[in-house]
């Protein structure tokens, strides 16, 4: 059983699909499903997404599992045989991970039924640009909305067999960020008939870096992060044009806000001085991962008197996940499974500890069992 869900994973991360992209994926989990025996549960579709209620034997509740689906843009370094078969794609945070345990979850409970109804939610466009909000919001989902949720993430930075989470807030609330410059070109020799674009760029960014330390409070976190600037086409010609793409993190809502306030407002002032115009994006936001204290307290009391498993109180990390929407609708919460990889999230050479793999199907079947079972 063990292997056959490692295969499972290797299988998946062969064909990483970017956000509302993952029609091979989709259909490979419901391929697995429909091997399942059919009088235990009932399945629906949402775009990308797959959801399976598992039928309890006498419901009163229905307890809701999340699994994240879709892949990065990212070129694979790995040197594994089962490499990604998708030019420029990549399972590169774990997803392929996410989705074997899931589903080995998933057939452990059709084989051994429990009292309570689950709902195993395979939810696409993680990444970007962000499936759960309207997932919730969808009328597949609310038909089967659970009672409580819960889901995890890899954590290349923990051993197997180690588990990491906390109560209240655990991952940060996130924005991307895209600001387009545009003002006149021209003659490199004749710059007074222009508006220089890199020039522009290279204030804001440094202005965008006096947003944290002098607008949001001390005892608060946010960061923005400008990692991409594109302007100009030669070395000769003034750049009319000019587009910085980043990411603003905070630890709280209001935090976000002002930081967007005060991101507005520098950017006017960079249209008034270099008298062009700007426009901007905020792309995908995604809500504060935050856990339910009783919830939370109860699942790591649970690892700590009924598992092996290590079990680690975390600090909050800056870390976005747009599961935070669904943890704002029902009560839940997500935790860190270590898989002790060199390197990390978001890494093209990112070799997750496939022994995570059986290891969490037990952990995580045995909890279900524990809650769902009277």
């Amino acid at each position: 059983m063990e292997n056959v869900f490692i295969q499972i994973r290797r299988d998946l991360h062969q064909i990483p699909e970017l956000g509302f992209q993952e029609t091979r994926t989709q259909q490979y989990i419901l391929n697995y499903i429909y091997s399942l025996p059919k009088e235990r549960y009932e399945i629906q579709t949402w775009r990308t997404g797959v959801l399976v209620k598992v039928l309890g034997r006498n419901p009163i509740k229905t307890i809701g599992y999340r699994a994240d689906i879709d892949g990065l843009p990212i070129e694979e370094e790995t040197g594994y045989s089962f490499a990604s078969s998708h030019q420029g794609m990549m399972h590169a945070c774990g997803h392929d991970l996410h989705m074997s345990i899931a589903l080995g979850v998933l057939t452990e409970i059709v084989n051994c039924p429990i009292d309570d109804d689950v709902v195993f939610i395979f939810q696409p466009a993680e990444e970007g640009p962000g499936g759960a909000q309207p997932m919730i919001e969808s009328e597949e989902f609310k038909r089967w909305k659970p009672d409580l949720i819960f889901a995890l993430h890899i954590a290349p930075e923990y051993p197997v067999g180690t588990i990491a989470t906390k109560k209240g807030l655990l991952f940060a609330n996130t924005s991307e960020l895209f600001i387009d410059l545009k003002g006149k070109g021209g003659h490199a020799a004749y710059p007074h008939q222009t508006n220089d674009m890199v020039v522009a760029a290279s204030y804001l960014v440094t202005q965008l870096q006096s947003i944290v330390s002098r607008n949001v409070n001390p005892l608060d976190a946010a960061v923005i992060t400008v990692g991409k600037i594109t302007g100009g086409t030669v070395q000769n010609i003034i750049a009319e044009t000019a587009r910085l793409e980043g990411t603003i993190r905070t630890l709280s809502a209001e935090s976000m806000e002002k930081v967007k306030e005060r991101i507005e407002a520098v950017v006017q002032g960079i249209q008034a001085s270099f008298q062009c115009k700007a426009s901007i994006d905020y792309g995908s936001m995604y809500y504060q991962v935050f856990n339910h204290e009783e919830l939370t307290a109860e699942f790591m009391d649970f690892i700590r008197e009924d598992t092996d498993v290590q079990v680690i109180e975390c600090k909050e990390a800056m870390t976005g996940e747009d599961f935070g929407y669904m943890l704002r609708e029902t009560p839940g919460f997500m935790f860190w499974l270590g898989v002790e990889s060199e390197y990390g999230l978001h890494h093209a050479k990112l070799q997750p500890n496939e022994a995570a793999i059986p290891a969490a199907i037990s952990l995580l079947t045995r909890y279900i069992s524990f809650k769902g079972t009277r």
